[in-house]
């Protein structure tokens, strides 16, 4: 990718710029387009760098990815129109930080992990131990009371016999009584401990499938349930929600009352949701719901789903509570014969970008 820092050079030397284009043009080459032309898509392809590398953090280690994305996104918003030296400087030295600060605690959370099944390992391992070491002494102590039968045998005294045998029976009884109640004991701790490492991984599980910041599914647990909804092959619809003027919130609220408008809005769209609908966080402010239902039933609901959760909102900022008015574009579309859930999502997707320009349009118009 073109350097940002190479086109603040061209413009703090226009002699240079233009000695470049005309050596390039004399040469036989076409001339390259001014760097006020190539410098916006620049920083818009640096952002969109930076997206991708949150969005890869986050298939990398849920449980922390949500957090890098939202930081980088941070960081490259802070790349805007009037771009200057030292504003390339700082975001880059944001992304250094962010990168950093995540690959530290990405590391301690997996050596975490790695401790958590290292320590059920051992517990296992100690729990077969024990039970080696209890048939060992159990075996030893059966071994002796075989030893002493054999003595028995050559006893000549009916009393002297019939007492031996009698401490051997009693003998043979307790080993195997201990036998057993070791062997219960231990079989008790182990199913214990498993049981609480089975509720461990369970509970992990969870917060990896959830996302972050709403609480609803994350884009990788949506994504296996739309690939299952493709195995089931029965009809299945899918909705995708965008919250309108959602950046214009962030620049002129701030970021922890973009967040806390993200919440409330995910808590009123599950509210409305049926049990059999699966809501999740596609990423950014947009939303995807799967609806278990062909077209007309799922339209009827997106328009229920509108009339809920659009509509005013009360977030708390800096300077205290604040009412914002939330409109949403949604794109709906149910799945094809034989289409894969990738592009049914580009289809809806394409639906609700649709919506949204008609609705900017008619806003301009107005």
């Amino acid at each position: 990718m073109i350097s940002i820092k190479r086109f603040l050079e061209q413009a703090e030397n226009p002699e240079l710029e233009r000695g470049q284009g005309r050596a390039r043009e004399g040469s036989g080459g076409r001339a390259e387009p001014a760097a006020e032309v190539l410098l916006p898509l620049t920083v818009a392809a640096y952002r969109s760098a930076l997206a991708e590398m949150g969005a890869c953090g986050l298939d990398v280690c849920p449980a922390l990815g949500e957090e890098l994305r939202r930081g980088l996104g941070r960081v490259g918003e802070k790349l805007g129109a009037e771009v200057s030296r030292r504003s390339v400087e700082e975001t880059a030295s944001g992304v250094r930080e962010q990168l950093a600060s995540w690959g530290r605690r990405a590391a301690l959370h997996y050596r975490k992990k790695t401790g958590e099944v290292r320590e059920m390992l051992l517990t296992m391992a100690r729990t077969a131990e024990s039970v080696g070491e209890r048939d060992e002494r159990c075996a030893s102590q059966i071994a002796q009371v075989t030893a002493r039968l054999k003595r028995i045998a050559n006893l000549e005294d009916l009393s002297q016999i019939r007492s031996s045998i009698e401490q051997s029976a009693w003998d043979l009884k307790t080993s195997i009584d201990r036998m057993s109640e070791e062997g219960k004991a231990a079989i008790a701790g182990l199913r214990a401990e498993v049981s609480n490492y089975q509720a461990r991984l369970e509970e992990a599980e969870q917060i990896a499938s959830r996302d972050a910041l709403t609480g609803v599914w994350s884009r990788r647990r949506i994504e296996e349930r739309l690939e299952e909804s493709v195995g089931a092959k029965t009809p299945f619809s899918v909705a995708i929600l965008d919250i309108d003027g959602f950046k214009q919130v962030n620049d002129e609220h701030g970021h922890l009352v973009g967040d806390e408008l993200l919440k409330q809005f995910a808590a009123e769209l599950q509210s409305a949701c049926r049990p059999t609908e699966v809501i999740g966080r596609w990423g950014g402010d947009e939303f995807i719901v799967l609806l278990h239902s062909a077209l007309p039933e799922a339209q009827a609901q997106i328009d229920r789903l509108r009339e809920w959760v659009c509509g005013n909102y009360t977030v708390q900022g800096e300077s205290g509570p604040r009412t914002l008015r939330v409109e949403a574009s949604m794109g709906l579309a149910e799945r094809l014969p034989q289409e894969s859930w990738k592009a049914l999502v580009d289809r809806a997707d394409a639906a609700m970008y649709r919506e949204k320009a008609l609705a900017r349009k008619s806003r301009r118009a107005g």
